[in-house]
């Protein structure tokens, strides 16, 4: 046996493919060299259909002559059992030069459709083409069920044109686990790799990559996605939630998908939100981190079932009306041996200076935004949320960690860009790329950037200089009126441009105003614990708020049990208070939420002109001795009138208040948090009220209301 042959059998570098399958030797006589360490014998299949034995080398290979180039039949004896499988290294090459040239030049399609695991036939036979992007590796070699883990039987064939390596394994079939083994360019053996672009994970503790199922989802949401662009201009109500902790099965597991699907859907249609919102459903390796630090951004997360149950989710839900959305991460990775840190020995994935690489406040790694196959490797996932499981948006994660090179760093512990800035011009050109490539393709999809600073054009065309995402979050907004509504009534009128600044800015993006996770974790308490006062006086503060929140302009976005008023901050490990959500005063904040989700949808005041100054007037933005604020909605598409807001943030009753309104005629109370029917003292307007000829706040009417003890009115004249 030569020493190249010996050195592979070891498990060293080296070209499989020139050293085993069959090979005419000097002569032009064929011969055929396998490897199958730990094989007791060999038998080839010969053109008669004999089975002739091959002789054995030492260390597993086993050689004999052959009748030509053709894929060869083995039988191989194990001692326990036997197996015939066809010859891997009598298969060519995989990926053909259309796929190879697109992966380095970051094409979403090529990386998408060339990389991973995917079922495949070669030369009439089933089974498994395996291609990973490896550049810097000195060898790698798929490992799974089918070969032991060893990685000797299965070294793989380097593409160096685009540093992929590739192989196709014959008889492997979906579900069946497997991994990388990678020796770097230096020779050092690296933890075993899963595939970055594993459709398909194990369940936890394991970490290996499943290949999977090709057959695809029935998909029956045909008349949903065909309204969907439609959907999107519409009313945008966000339930926000995390899959895991929302609700527990009797026995403390997490819920499946079908169960979650049976729970949450008709739940969240009771409530009128339009859209869920999921914290990251990408497989992660820590259940502790929500899903925002994932490191399977192809692959929704075994802990709730496989692939095809997420899929009925999705579908489930659209056939009820109802839109899907996912956090999605493409800002940072964790540092698991397993993942893609140093995934072929350099930093592939990441930057290789910490000055660029390195998170400081999550100990996470940053993508390269520069290098083509990373920005298309992060598109295509995207895209496949999209494609593959027909979602309806992407929340994108710690979008404003990706625009300064100096985020969460001091002077000298960041490098700046090609013109000395702060500004990350990498990830801005992924960021506007990825963008663009979700809104040409698929129209009505909507892509959310939580985006917390004052970073211009966020949802501004790329083309016009912004980055190309449909909305923002309002992060200004929630800071500023959370503050506001934390403090004692008493203190609140000295804060009074906490609740009136947002109108400054209002129009500037097309927001989302968020009352999210982030509130009600780390010892922030609940929405409702925020709230001063003593229970009844926290339940109307909130009910008021929510009031003030969904006639302000801008979508709406609730995390799963502020709905019901929830008295303790967000586990994620336990689920709900369900038990606190069944009560009178709770069940009455959450029709609060379905009513104002249906408003939404009936009065075009509140949910057209989010974007236009003309669709907001304000009536009372100065009077911070009472602690009141009135402003008015206009339906800048005219298609119907005008809706007075009303707050009264104090718990005093407010009799004989006067305020502008632009119509003349009866007024209809359409909305009272005070209600009875949502646990307050029910102190109002008897319903309606009539205009009079008295100017007031550049109106030439005005109406003379009761304001009750913290509370928001909405008001409509009758047509």
């Amino acid at each position: 046996m030569s020493a190249a042959l010996a050195a592979l059998a070891a498990g060293a570098p080296g070209d499989a493919f020139a050293l085993l399958g069959p090979h005419q030797d000097g002569h032009g006589r064929w011969r055929l060299h396998v490897l199958f360490p730990g094989a007791l014998a060999v038998q080839r299949r010969d053109a008669g259909g004999r089975w002739q034995p091959m002789a054995a080398l030492g260390d597993g290979v086993f050689v004999s002559p052959c009748e030509g180039a053709a894929v060869a039949l083995l039988r191989v004896d194990w001692g326990t059992h036997q197996q015939e499988i066809e010859d891997v290294f009598g298969f060519g090459t995989q990926l053909d030069a259309a796929l190879l040239a697109g992966i380095p030049a970051g094409d979403p399609h090529s990386i998408r459709t060339g990389l991973g695991a995917q079922l495949a036939f070669d030369q009439g036979v089933q089974g498994v083409r395996f291609s990973v992007w490896a550049p810097n590796a000195r060898r790698v070699a798929v490992v799974g069920e089918f070969n032991g883990w060893d990685g000797r039987r299965h070294p793989m064939r380097l593409r160096a044109e685009a540093g992929v390596w590739e192989i196709f394994v014959p008889r492997v079939a979906a579900g069946a686990r497997y991994k990388f083994e990678i020796i770097a360019a230096d020779g050092a053996h690296l933890t075993d790799k899963a595939d970055p672009m594993a459709r398909q994970c194990e369940p936890l503790p394991g970490t290996a990559s499943v290949v999977g199922s090709d057959a695809g989802h029935a998909w029956q949401d045909q008349a949903w996605m065909q309204a969907r662009a439609a959907n999107a201009a519409g009313a945008i109500s966000i339930y926000e939630l995390h899959a895991g902790s929302w609700r527990r099965g009797a026995d403390g597991a997490v819920l499946d998908w079908d169960q979650l699907a049976d729970a949450l859907i008709p739940y969240v249609l009771q409530l009128g939100f339009s859209h869920v919102e999921l914290l990251p459903v990408s497989e992660h390796p820590f259940g502790g981190s929500w899903g925002y630090q994932p490191l399977g951004l192809y692959a929704p997360t075994a802990r709730h079932g496989d692939p095809e149950g997420f899929a009925r989710f999705v579908d489930r839900c659209h056939q009820q009306g109802l839109g899907v959305i996912v956090d999605w991460v493409g800002a940072h990775f964790p540092s698991d041996a397993h993942g893609m840190q140093r995934f072929d020995g350099t930093g592939l994935y990441e930057h290789e200076d910490p000055r660029q690489g390195l998170h400081p406040d999550w100990d996470t790694l940053i993508y390269n935004y520069g290098r083509s196959e990373v920005s298309g490797f992060l598109i295509g996932s995207a895209l496949e949320w999209i494609d593959r499981f027909h979602i309806d948006g992407l929340r994108v994660d710690a979008v404003a960690s990706m625009l300064y090179r100096d985020y969460s760093r001091e002077d000298g512990q960041w490098i700046p860009n090609a013109h000395g800035g702060r500004e990350n011009l990498e990830a801005i050109d992924f960021l506007r790329a990825l963008n663009s490539a979700i809104t040409t393709t698929h129209p009505g999809v909507v892509v959310i950037a939580e985006e917390s600073t004052a970073w211009p054009g966020v949802t501004a065309p790329a083309a016009e200089g912004g980055l190309g995402f449909s909305h923002k979050w309002n992060m200004g907004w929630m800071h500023d009126t959370l503050s506001y509504l934390q403090r004692d009534p008493i203190h609140r009128s000295h804060h009074h441009s906490e609740m009136t600044f947002s109108a400054m800015y209002a129009f500037s993006e097309q927001f989302v105003l968020p009352l999210s996770h982030d509130e009600v974790v780390h010892g922030k308490g609940s929405l409702l614990g925020k709230m001063p006062g003593d229970r009844w006086q926290q339940l109307a503060n909130l009910r008021a708020y929510y009031g003030f929140m969904w006639a302000h302009p801008g979508s709406k976005l609730l995390f799963m049990g502020g709905e019901f008023a929830q008295a303790t901050e967000w586990n994620h490990d336990g689920e709900l208070d369900w038990a606190l959500a069944a009560q009178p005063e709770h069940t009455g904040v959450a029709r609060v939420v379905a009513d104002l989700n249906r408003l939404l949808r009936d009065i075009p005041a509140l949910r057209h002109g989010n974007r236009s100054e003309d669709g907001f007037e304000w009536s009372v933005g100065d009077d911070h001795v009472n602690s009141v604020l009135a402003f008015i909605r206009h339906d800048v598409h005219g298609s119907g009138g005008a809706l007075l807001a009303v707050s009264n943030f104090t718990p005093v009753a407010r009799h004989g208040y006067r305020v502008g309104v632009p119509r003349a005629g009866r007024w209809r109370e359409v909305f009272n948090s005070d209600s009875r029917f949502y646990g307050g003292s029910d102190a109002g307007n008897h319903g309606q009220v009539d205009a009079q000829s008295i100017a007031m706040h550049g109106h030439a009417q005005s109406i003379e209301l009761t304001l009750p003890p913290l509370s928001t009115l909405y008001l409509q004249v009758v047509e």
